[in-house]
């Protein structure tokens, strides 16, 4: 439809779900105005939860690529029940597609700025119990940036590689699936300009590169008239993070200049087992119960032009959670639920800048609701919901003390530990279908209250040689509030025509917070945390063999951090796409933001870099994508549905 390769494509296709960068891909990701917007030296605790098939990769969004996916789900709101303390905002769960379709296809894409993909995928009955699928692909583009100084277009390139597999074995009572995952993205990050435009003037582009390793294996079986699942899974993510940190080149302002450059290696290591019993028996109540172990490793090390040696920490987590909810039929047409998660976490962090702190606390989150469906297809519902984000260390902030002068490092190193923070939500649904009138509508109206919530900062200390320190932080905020609305309906006024619509409403703001360098942001808006989205879109498909879609989106326009006024601009783009068959042939040719709309993607304020300016104090932003049209084809080597 988009030709989407990675999920940063889809972020407008729903309500109050936005992103930002830094990097070469949109992999911070914000729901209902919640959500991290960088990460460098500190270990994150993610506000935002991301599943593929099951398997937890929070925090690492840039892996987030799309061949041969069924699925992409956003629940917004905290879903502690599901994922803890990883998912105060909300939780993305992608679904690989399944072995039981036949499918033997290749497909290759062309499109704006040299982007070319191949893939293949097959897959099907094995025997008469056994089941596999096979799917690789391999995308690539020069980017949008054009580096005038060292004369090229492909500095700010991606180049991905995304393969998965999985076998499904099913008994008369058993079922195992196992599934292995790689994802391998060489991409390269010089997207800066110390002119505010796409040409870079860096004479060491950086790159952000990006290695997933990832399986597991899954059994259910039924015991007793009860459904028990049990995976057990591993996940193995390597990135390197680099960037040329003057955004110039050596000789561009003699007298005034700087060179540096700056670089995380950050390896992640996952090993979780989740069980679930839940029953089976058909009636007025059903329940599951769980359990969750999880043991997380993270090492970094960060080569950075004034530090004298490389810094090295390493973070390891244990998790063991407790989980529950029952469902129960209240008569009538009402039902409820209550469910509830207990966490325990023990944290030990160490570097060898000397920081040696440990983190054991415990967790509860949980949610309970009333359900009326007043009609067959129609329904109301009022959730109630708390989530929970876990503290931890500013590992970056206590990592550069002694590389900052002397009469700054006893006040940044006081704000070296941040604590837990909750939110409590509140959320009243309306859902209705009217098959008569081809119309489907979800309406959810929301309240949030974020209590010592960590907000993130920055600092920025000044050189002996005059330019400036930029240096990241988290901060427990007093309190903030979230008001807002989300609509979606689907109408057929005609069997060859679909309407879409969707509308996100937020407000978002600090309710009594005075940041860490004193100022005043109470009642200020939210980063991250657009006032109104919305999406209008209308297809025509005549028949099987052809079908057209047209869409608008837009945003209004926002804060990109708490730490200044840099905001991004109102947007509205145009999207289009035209699909269709011929015999074992399918094709779609495809535009995202055909109106050339000028977007931004990440935006600093707090210091300047342009020694040419003598380093004077100006707003700085990331581009975001230009018109980018396409075209994809597939081949079905077997003739079957692809």
């Amino acid at each position: 439809m988009r030709g989407a390769a990675h999920f940063e494509d889809l972020v407008t296709l729903v309500p109050n779900l936005t992103s930002s960068s830094g990097a070469s891909r949109n992999r911070f990701f914000q729901i209902r105005g919640i959500g991290e917007r960088s990460q460098f030296v500190e270990p994150v605790n993610p506000s935002v939860g991301i599943l593929l098939d099951g398997i937890d990769l929070s925090g690492a969004g840039g892996a987030l690529t799309l061949y041969d996916l069924s699925q992409a789900e956003v629940l917004r709101g905290p879903q502690g029940t599901l994922m803890g303390a990883n998912a105060l905002a909300g939780l993305i769960a992608l679904k690989s597609q399944g072995t039981d379709s036949q499918i033997n296809t290749a497909s290759v894409g062309m499109e704006s700025y040299g982007g070319r993909r191949l893939g293949i995928r097959t897959g099907g009955s094995l025997s008469a119990n056994l089941r596999g699928r096979i799917a690789i692909q391999h995308y690539e583009s020069d980017g949008y940036v054009d580096n005038h100084w060292l004369n090229r277009s492909d500095t700010n390139a991606r180049d991905e590689i995304t393969a998965r597999g999985a076998l499904t074995w099913e008994g008369s009572n058993h079922s195992i699936e196992a599934a292995v995952y790689y994802t391998d993205l060489n991409n390269g990050y010089d997207a800066f300009s110390l002119d505010n435009t796409r040409w870079t003037l860096s004479d060491q582009p950086g790159e952000d590169d990006l290695r997933l390793k990832a399986g597991r294996i899954n059994w259910q079986t039924t015991l007793a008239n009860l459904d028990s699942v049990l995976q057990v899974s591993h996940a193995s993510t390597d990135t390197v993070y680099g960037y040329d940190e003057d955004w110039s080149y050596v000789g561009i302002a003699p007298g005034w200049e700087y060179s540096s450059y700056d670089e995380y290696a950050r390896d992640r290591t996952m090993n979780s087992l989740e069980w679930r019993l839940q029953s089976t028996e058909p009636g007025g109540r059903d329940w599951v119960i769980g359990t969750y172990l999880r043991d997380e490793s993270e090492r970094l090390t960060r080569q950075y032009t004034y530090l004298s040696s490389p810094f090295n920490s390493d973070i390891d987590t244990q998790t063991t959670a407790l989980f529950g909810q029952i469902n129960k039929h209240l008569g009538g047409r009402l039902a409820g639920f209550v469910g509830a998660r207990l966490e325990r976490r023990d944290s030990e962090y160490g570097d060898n800048a000397g920081v040696d702190k440990d983190f054991d606390h415990n967790y509860w989150t949980g949610r309970l609701g009333l359900i009326w469906r007043y009609e067959v297809d129609s329904q109301l519902y009022v959730t109630m919901s708390r989530g929970a984000r876990a503290g931890g260390a500013n590992a970056g902030l206590l990592a550069s003390v002694a590389a900052l002068p002397p009469q700054n490092q006893d006040a940044v190193s006081a704000l070296g530990v941040f604590q837990e923070e909750t939110l409590l939500s509140a959320e009243l649904g309306w859902q209705a279908h009217w098959p008569t009138r081809g119309l489907r509508s979800r309406l959810a109206v929301f309240a949030m209250d974020r209590d010592d919530q960590q907000a993130k900062g920055s600092l920025v200390i000044p050189r002996a040689d005059g330019s400036t320190a930029f240096i990241d932080y988290t901060d427990n905020a007093a309190a903030s509030r979230y008001t807002g609305l989300e609509w979606e309906a689907q109408w057929q006024p005609l069997p060859l025509w679909l309407v879409e619509m969707n509308l996100g409403v937020l407000s978002a703001h600090f309710d009594d917070y005075v940041s860490a360098t004193g100022e005043d942001l109470s009642g200020r808006d939210q980063p991250q945390a657009p006032s109104w989205q919305y999406l209008i879109a209308a297809s025509w498909r005549p028949s099987g063999l052809f079908s057209a879609r047209v869409e608008m989106v837009g945003h209004d326009a926002y804060f990109f951090s708490d730490r200044h006024d840099v905001r991004s601009v109102e947007t509205h783009q145009l999207n289009a796409s035209v699909s269709g068959e011929w015999g074992q042939w399918r094709w779609t040719f495809w535009g995202r933001n055909l109106t050339d709309d000028t977007t931004f993607v990440r935006g600093f304020g707090t210091f300047g870099n342009d020694p040419r300016k003598e380093y004077a104090l100006e707003p700085y932003r990331q581009f975001g994508e230009p018109r980018i049209v396409g075209l994809t084809l597939s081949y079905s080597l077997s003739g079957e549905n692809q």
